[in-house]
């Protein structure tokens, strides 16, 4: 019997492509597990109405360890008319299935490292005050609360009249309140103590852990002063407990100007859903985009890790494929990470490295390339190539 047992979940386009890879280089490096398919992506919605049917959510009850692929998602009047007839009209609402996995399961920790690879060409670099060429090293990792904020889904357009009553006890409702509800599309921002705490402990516990000196809150205070400045607030007294870690904070607009002019003074940054959404995607354009950039989902019991990018479903039919598979190879490091397997997961990142600054094969991306079919003539390496590079220099 395998030590581990995972939940396979390829989910949508380029996910089916580049989840099979990171298994491969699981197998390689000698990880012991099982894996178990899980049934998850735009398919199920279209057949089922369900883009994460309760058989998967059982799964994942059961095994509390998964690999997800990527997912197809779309505005909901296209969602809505994807549905197969019978199924339409039904009150089904689509709901993004990882979103729904995060809440399910108390996800509620979302770590994105982003970290440069020594000749990326994708890197970034800045001009240096001599004139020359400098390429500052990026090491930060973003812990996103993955729960509640702007993505926790409390919302309405033509808000139900206890809604509408609710908001307008607030004075700063007024200059709504004729509005049609028609017309009229609200989105809450939640967020709760306990989750708080949660999430900056965990930043926090990361920095001590890995020698980090700064733990960075990305907010915005001067103006959602109720839910930024809870989390402001709450860092100030949990930093009390890591005195030895600098407590910075940093208005997320000015965070996305700073991240291109001093990326590499930040060590671990912490933000709400949304804000941090956003500057993790920021920090992974300067390691190479989202090719490279890894997360894991992490609740008390179960714990969920996939790449960043989406499906690009235009390029899932390409044969062979030309995706790059580094990504879903670093959010399996997490997973590997995430069990006690360490050095597993340092052989892999080791690994990755070392194809990377080698330099001989790179998928199309790295190659600055625009994606199709052609690449493979232009030089690119498919995604199996890539993969296979990875494989010997774990060998």
């Amino acid at each position: 019997m395998a030590k581990h047992s995972v939940v396979a979940m390829p989910g949508d386009g380029i996910g089916k492509v580049v989840l099979e890879e990171s298994i491969r280089v699981l197998d390689a490096v000698g990880f012991d597990a099982d894996y178990v398919h899980g049934e998850v992506g735009w398919d199920y919605w279209i057949n089922e109405g369900n883009a994460l049917p309760e058989r998967t959510v059982d799964l994942l009850a059961e095994h509390k360890l998964g690999l997800f692929g990527a997912i197809t998602s779309k505005p909901k009047p296209q969602a809505a008319a994807e549905l197969k007839p019978e199924l339409q009209d039904k009150g089904h609402v689509y709901f993004s299935p990882i979103v729904a996995m995060r809440q399910r399961f108390g996800l509620d920790v979302c770590i994105r490292p982003c970290r440069s690879f020594p000749g990326n060409p994708l890197n970034f670099i800045r001009r240096s005050p001599a004139g020359g060429i400098d390429e500052p090293e990026v090491d930060a990792v973003i812990f996103r609360q993955n729960t509640e904020g702007m993505y926790a889904g409390v919302e309405w357009t033509d808000p139900p009249p206890e809604a509408l009553a609710a908001f307008s006890l607030h004075p700063r409702f007024k200059p709504f309140a004729d509005t049609p509800g028609e017309d009229l599309a609200i989105s809450t921002r939640i967020f709760t103590r306990r989750a708080c705490r949660r999430i900056l402990t965990a930043g926090f516990e990361y920095a001590r852990q890995h020698g980090y000196s700064s733990v960075t809150v990305c907010e915005k205070p001067n103006v959602l002063r109720e839910t930024s400045g809870m989390m402001e607030e709450e860092a100030k007294q949990i930093q009390q407990h890591f005195p030895e870690i600098d407590l910075w904070s940093t208005n997320i607009d000015a965070q996305m100007m700073w991240l291109t002019k001093n990326p590499e003074s930040y060590g671990v940054i912490v933000a709400g859903n949304l804000f941090g959404d956003i500057v993790s995607d920021g920090f992974a354009g300067l390691v190479g985009g989202l090719g490279f950039a890894a997360s894991g989902n992490i609740g008390e019991e179960v714990a969920v890790f996939e790449p960043t990018h989406g499906s690009a479903p235009k390029y899932a039919e390409l044969d062979p494929p030309i995706v790059n598979p580094i990504a879903m190879i670093l959010a399996a490091a997490m997973l590997l990470d995430h069990v006690g397997e360490t050095d597993k997961a340092g052989k892999i990142r080791a690994a990755v490295g070392a194809v990377v600054e080698k330099g001989e094969v790179r998928a199309y991306d790295m190659l600055k390339l625009p994606g199709g079919a052609d690449v493979i003539a232009k030089g690119a390496a498919s995604t199996l190539q890539l993969t296979d590079a990875v494989i010997t220099e774990l060998e």
